[in-house]
C-alpha cells in the first residue's frame, strides 16, 4: 500500500473535490482518481460512492479516513523525531490563538519568539476553541493556546497562566467609584454576554450562576472590543480579560478588580500526545509562563 494514496484520500476527505484535492497534492486529477481506484482495489473495499454531482463517502471509507490521520500524523511524527534538534523549535510554528487571547498576547508572543527562538517564525492563527482544535486535528496548526475546557483535555495540557478577569463599567456607572469589588456585591446585576461559541461566554456563566447575577440577553457581541464599546455608552457592565484591558488608549471603560474570590481563566498550550516536539513546547510554555506570571503580577488595572 502507498503512502501517497493515503495522503490523496485525506485530501479528497478534505476537499470533497477531485480537482481541488489534485491541486493540493501536486497532481492531476486523472492521477488522483487512479490512485483511488487502486486503493479501493488493494483493499477490496468501496470508499467513495461516485456521482456526477458530488463525491460521498461510504462508512467504511469515512473510517478509513479518520484512521489514514492517525497514520500519517504518526508518520509525520517520526520525520520530525528524526530531523529535530532537542534544542530549537522547527524553523515555522504554527500556533494557535483563541481570539479573546490573540490581539493582547501577540506583541508577548512576539518578543519572546525573537528573544529565545531567533531561527523561527512564528505564524499565529486566529479561531475560537472548537476550530482550533478542528485546525489541530487536520495538522493545520501544531498547538494552540486556549482556555482548559472539556474538550480539551484529550490532549497534552501544560498549564500556561491563570488570567484574572476584572469588571468592566462605564463611568457614569455607580461602581465607577470602586477600585475593587467583593463578588458577592454583585449579585442580581445583568451581565452583557460574548457568543455562546465563544468560550470565555461559559466561563462567564459559571460565575453568573455561582453569584446569581443574570446574564444580559439584550445585547451579545461576538468580539471583546464591540462589549466594550456597548460598556463604555453605559447599556450595561460586563467581565474582562485582564490582558485585554493593558492596550486601551481611550479613557472610555473603568475597570475594577473583584475579589472574594477573584474569577479567572486558565489558559493552557495544547498539542496531540504523540507529538514528538513535546520537549520544545515544553520549552515555550516555560517561558511565555515565567514572562506572564512577572506581567500579571504587576497589578495594573487601567483606572
Amino acid at each position: 500500500m502507498n503512502i501517497r494514496n493515503l495522503e490523496y484520500l485525506v485530501a479528497l476527505a478534505k476537499y470533497r473535490h477531485f480537482q481541488r484535492a489534485a491541486e493540493a497534492c501536486n497532481v492531476s486529477q486523472p492521477t488522483l482518481s487512479a490512485q483511488l481506484r487502486k486503493l479501493e482495489n488493494e483493499l477490496g473495499l468501496q470508499l467513495l460512492e461516485r456521482t456526477t454531482r458530488k463525491i460521498r463517502f461510504t462508512q467504511t471509507g469515512l473510517r478509513l479516513v479518520e484512521q489514514t490521520q492517525v497514520i500519517l500524523r504518526e508518520i509525520e511524527a517520526l520525520k520530525n523525531m528524526a530531523s529535530s534538534s532537542q534544542h530549537s523549535l522547527s524553523q515555522t510554528l504554527d500556533i494557535g490563538i483563541i481570539p479573546t487571547l490573540a490581539p493582547y498576547i501577540f506583541s508577548h508572543m512576539n518578543t519572546l519568539c525573537r528573544e529565545n527562538f531567533p531561527e523561527v517564525e512564528m505564524e499565529i492563527h486566529e479561531a475560537q476553541t472548537q476550530h482550533l482544535l478542528a485546525m489541530l486535528e487536520s495538522d493545520a496548526i501544531e498547538c494552540a493556546i486556549v482556555m482548559a475546557s472539556k474538550e480539551t483535555s484529550k490532549y497534552v495540557e501544560l498549564p500556561l497562566f491563570e488570567e484574572p478577569l476584572v469588571l468592566g463599567v462605564s463611568h457614569k456607572h455607580p461602581y465607577a467609584r470602586f477600585d475593587e469589588i467583593n463578588m458577592d456585591h454583585l449579585k442580581n446585576n445583568k451581565i452583557l454576554m460574548l457568543d455562546d461559541g465563544n468560550c470565555l461566554h461559559s466561563q462567564i456563566l459559571r460565575y453568573c450562576y455561582q453569584f446569581e447575577l443574570e446574564p444580559d440577553n439584550r445585547f451579545i457581541a461576538m468580539h471583546l472590543e464591540t462589549l466594550r464599546r456597548s460598556v463604555a455608552f453605559n447599556k450595561g457592565i460586563a467581565f474582562f480579560p485582564l490582558l485585554s484591558t493593558q492596550e486601551e488608549t481611550r479613557d472610555e471603560v473603568k475597570y475594577i478588580r473583584c475579589v472574594a474570590p477573584e474569577p479567572t481563566r486558565k489558559m493552557v498550550l495544547v498539542f496531540h500526545r504523540s507529538d514528538p516536539m513535546r520537549k520544545k513546547y515544553e520549552m515555550l510554555r516555560n517561558i511565555i509562563a515565567k514572562h506572564m506570571e512577572k506581567y500579571l503580577q504587576a497589578d495594573s488595572i487601567p483606572a
